[in-house]
């Protein structure tokens, strides 16, 4: 059966070009259209569609507080078309919290053009998430932390008050606490100039899945039974659709005394990670910051990959990681494999990743590799995804140590049942 769509929008350029563009996909069929967010609601209850892309800025009544309603009156899978600017980031995150599955930039020069990468992915967000029935199972995004109605309870909102102490930044690192880098390199290049030779992942990601290797799939025992491993030194977690309000829910339960370094790579777009890590940051008790160059690898911080760029470990200095420009040969900037690859060379069986929600199967060469070096991975289940895609691929190749609800993540990572 085709996806069923109800356009908002107040602009009717952009009403005609979306309906335009999914009028011409026989997997979608566009029921209706609205001019605000009041019609959008109306219109919502009356055809019932699978899916909603949502404008932010309407008349009458704006994308987000339409979402809220949508949410409480009738759950509907909710795609949001925003700016690419700071503030266009603040109110996307803000609508991801009230419900909305996802997003995708509005840049009316890429609209304009008929670009054909723009097309394509509405077509593939719109089919994807319209058959995924994850928001009609579950009220909302923020529904862990409050209704979504009151701005105390909302981490756009968090009082500065609240603000956590600046943790200390150690400045060494005994050899015990650092593993060693698996063969030596060149000390004599400069920070700016890492060669693809020092790039572990798109060579290796390449040339392993040329020739798939299948591993057995491990027991995976009841939650009560699993642990972080003993010799972990660095937790990686990988997301995509539906991971904003995934990290959110496990990031939020980690005590400030969280003992290991997180690394973190959600796909965004750049402006998105930086807005995205600072309200991570007021929200948890451990400190998260979007990551920059030669930042140190700290127990108790996550770093978030910036959008646009890749993350890895710093193969000459393992307690910092490297940020580079994204590759053109690879799809995702930043990418799951890219900084599970560097993980696996650099730490070896002492990274636990965790793959979260997300299209796409971003992450399973990567898990390959951490697998094949003795590393533990954990995947996020089907029932609690908005988006299979991503851990179903690293399931579905036998990569999976342990699978997990959403919600079982934070108490194990916590050591708190």
């Amino acid at each position: 059966m085709s996806v069923k769509v109800l356009v908002v929008d107040d602009s009717g350029f952009f009403r005609h070009r979306i309906t335009d563009l999914l009028s011409g996909d026989s997997r979608i069929e566009v029921v209706g259209s609205a001019q605000n967010g009041k019609e959008g609601v109306e219109q919502a209850k009356k055809l019932k569609p699978d899916l909603i892309t949502m404008d932010v800025e309407m008349p009458q009544m704006n994308g987000i507080e339409a979402v809220r309603v949508i949410m409480r009156e009738c759950p509907t899978n909710i795609l949001m078309l925003s700016s690419l600017t700071h503030e266009g980031a603040q109110v996307t995150l803000q609508a991801l919290e009230a419900g909305a599955l996802d997003y995708l930039s509005k840049d009316m020069r890429a609209w304009m053009e008929h670009s054909a990468s723009l097309e394509k992915q509405l077509r593939d967000k719109v089919v994807e998430l319209g058959r995924s029935r994850h928001s009609k199972l579950r009220s909302s995004f923020i529904s862990p932390f409050g209704s979504g109605d009151s701005k105390s309870k909302s981490m756009v909102f968090r009082p500065e008050a609240e603000s956590k102490p600046s943790r200390p930044v150690p400045s060494t690192r005994t050899a015990s606490s650092t593993p060693r880098p698996a063969r030596p390199t060149d000390r004599s290049r400069t920070s700016s100039s890492l060669s693809l030779r020092e790039r572990p992942a798109v060579s290796q990601l390449k040339s392993k899945s040329a020739q798939p290797e299948t591993l057995k799939p491990t027991g995976h025992k009841p939650a009560s039974k699993i642990s972080v491993p003993s010799g972990c030194k660095i937790v990686v977690i990988g997301s995509s659709t539906g991971g904003p309000a995934a990290l959110q829910q496990i990031l939020t339960q980690l005590p400030a005394n969280f003992p290991h370094p997180i690394l973190l790579v959600q796909h965004m777009p750049k402006t998105f990670t930086s807005v995205f890590a600072t309200r991570l940051d007021q929200q948890c008790k451990i400190s998260v910051k979007e990551a920059e160059d030669g930042d140190r690898l700290i127990p108790g911080r996550a770093l978030l990959a910036p959008g646009g760029h890749q993350m890895i470990i710093d193969p000459r200095s393992l307690d910092k990681i490297r940020i580079m420009p994204g590759d053109e040969r690879l799809t995702y900037k930043p990418s799951v494999d890219v900084t599970y690859a560097s993980a696996a060379k650099s730490y070896g069986n002492k990274v636990l990743g965790i793959i979260l929600t997300g299209m796409g199967a971003d992450g399973r060469d990567g898990a390959k590799m951490l697998r094949q070096q003795g590393a533990t991975i954990w995947a996020q289940n089907e029932a609690s995804c908005t988006i299979y895609g991503m851990p179903q691929a690293v399931v579905n190749a036998g990569l999976a140590n342990e699978i997990l609800d959403l919600t079982e993540f934070g108490p194990i990572l916590s050591n708190r049942r």
